[in-house]
């Protein structure tokens, strides 16, 4: 037995032994004739899926890499997506999720950042990205579940928790994405605090409508299979009718989603007219959703729990959790760390702040990735000693509740303000009419910035610039009154769904300087 620190923690953490490889771990309870997956295709148990993990295992086996090699895989979610997922995890190579939203230089840069040996493919989207792949030593499409070849499924052994398991992506809404080191210890302890915090269940149907290239995505998946569970894929959300069609049909007991995910549900669906009884449990994470819609969601599906979480890639997925009891005591609030998880709100000096003073989100825990692949300096900045660097800035109250204020790169600077771009955007979501709003900070040579607010209606509504300035004006103080608001017919989001702030800054700027 070897022992590796936990990362995260002031003392540098606590020693822990092996842990089972998280293929085998993920893959425990699932009988072999119940349901794992629901495709488009079809059903899939998990006899099944062990199967076609196990193919495609045999085929990556044949190609002798060193352990340890990098190994892609490019696609929407199916059976193929999760097969490749497991096998590489099994052959003790290290998974790295590409987001099939990329251009083909997108993919070939992050290819070269991470070295990728192989990548396992969807075939349209290996048609397409072709040029992306120079270089690699082989390309396995799902033609490959079809493989002669005699299924290879190694026998459970042990692993190193601190040895690599996959590289995630961060979502590069403010900056260049970075790999993130996801360790087999931390995918494990996340996705036991993450059923532990939610209750989840061995029935239950989850239906999956993020990516599984992103690690809130990732996080679905895992816990569904730990348990032995159902996940029901839809692969579109662009016409959240579809969706909540499939929920209803599947008899779906778990919805989880982003802030833009539950906009559309709540201003631009049937959701608050359909009774949908199957439905007990929802998850909200991704980013903030403002109090307004919260308590919207609360009226609409009056009979399902809600859990609010907070995470972040470097965290593996979740950080924090607010009980449905708390929601409407704390509104806003991301509540506390899930089990396992360490959250401070510290001052520059590294010192917790008292309540209702400002500070920046440490956290600490088994769940924290070692690092950047291939990138110490960010490493340092990001992993210190006293936890990793969240970047949100946040208050605590008497209670040791943790309610964000903003990103720190999200803030806007104007007249010697310091606004919070999510207390606008919520006073503006106040009008019923839209269906998504985002804030931004535009250069200004007076005001140093001044506040444009780009804003999306709900189908078949009729707003002006003037109307919704007017709501504004109602809910903040004069300065924190955006100068401008631009009607969008669909707000620029990133793979992972979250609004592109990035792309509403460049928007904004030709704007302003007409």
């Amino acid at each position: 037995m070897t022992s590796v620190p936990r990362h995260g923690g002031d003392d540098g953490g606590t020693p822990v032994t092996d842990c089972p490889n998280t293929s085998d771990y993920l893959l425990v309870r699932g009988a072999p004739g119940d349901v794992a997956l629901v495709t488009p295709g079809g059903q899939c148990t998990y006899g099944e899926l062990r199967a076609a993990a196990s193919t495609l295992a045999a085929e990556l086996a044949a190609l002798e890499l060193p352990p340890g090699s990098r190994v892609g895989i490019l696609g929407p979610n199916s059976l193929f997506w999760v097969a490749a997922y497991l096998a590489v995890m099994k052959l003790g190579h290290v998974v790295v999720p590409f987001s099939d939203k990329l251009t083909a230089d997108g993919i070939r840069r992050n290819v070269g950042v991470v070295g990728c040996r192989v990548m396992f493919a969807d075939r349209s989207v290996a048609r397409r990205f072709a040029a992306a792949f120079d270089g690699l030593s082989a390309v396995l499409t799902e033609e490959s579940l079809e493989s002669a070849r005699e299924p290879y499924w190694p026998d459970p052994a042990p692993v190193d928790p601190g040895a690599d398991a996959a590289l995630m992506f961060t979502s590069g809404t403010t900056a260049s994405p970075k790999a993130v080191r996801v360790t087999h210890g931390n995918m494990q302890a996340n996705t036991d605090s993450i059923i532990e915090s939610l209750g989840l269940r061995g029935d239950d149907r989850i239906l999956v409508i993020l990516p599984f290239f992103y690690c809130y995505g990732a996080s679905l998946l895992h816990t569904a299979l730990r348990l032995g569970g159902r996940v029901v894929l839809c692969n579109s959300f662009v016409f959240p009718e579809t969706a909540l069609d499939l929920l209803e049909r599947e008899e779906c007991t778990v919805f989880a989603g982003v802030p833009s995910s539950f906009q559309l549900l709540l201003r631009a669906s049937t959701f608050a007219q359909r009774a949908l009884p199957s439905l007990r449990l929802i998850q909200q994470a991704g980013g903030k959703l403002s109090p307004v819609l919260i308590e919207e969601l609360l009226t609409a599906a009056p009979a399902a729990q809600l859990f609010v979480m907070y995470g972040q890639t470097e965290a593996t997925a979740r950080l924090s959790c607010i009980p449905p009891d708390k929601l409407i005591e704390k509104p806003g609030s991301i509540g506390k760390g899930i089990p396992g998880v360490t959250l401070r709100v510290l001052d520059e000096a590294g010192q917790p702040v008292p309540p209702g003073q400002r500070g920046e989100i440490y956290a600490a825990g088994a769940n924290i990735s070692p690092g950047y692949y291939g990138d110490p300096a960010e490493s340092t900045a990001k992993f210190t000693p006293h936890g990793l660097r969240t970047g949100d800035l946040a208050v605590v109250d008497d209670d040791g509740y943790i309610y964000i204020v903003d990103r720190r790169d999200d803030f806007i600077k104007s007249w010697g303000h310091r606004i919070s771009s999510q207390e606008v955007e919520a006073a503006a979501l106040r009008m019923p009419q839209l269906v998504s709003v985002a804030v931004v900070g535009v250069p200004d040579d007076a005001a140093g910035e001044t506040l444009a607010l780009f804003v999306t209606p709900a189908p078949g509504a009729e707003i002006t610039p003037a109307a919704v300035l007017a709501v504004c004006r109602q809910h903040l103080p004069k300065h924190m009154v955006p100068h401008s608001v631009v009607i969008l017919e669909a707000m620029p989001v990133t793979a992972n769904g979250k609004i592109a702030k990035r792309e509403l800054r460049e928007m904004a700027v030709p704007r302003a300087a007409r």
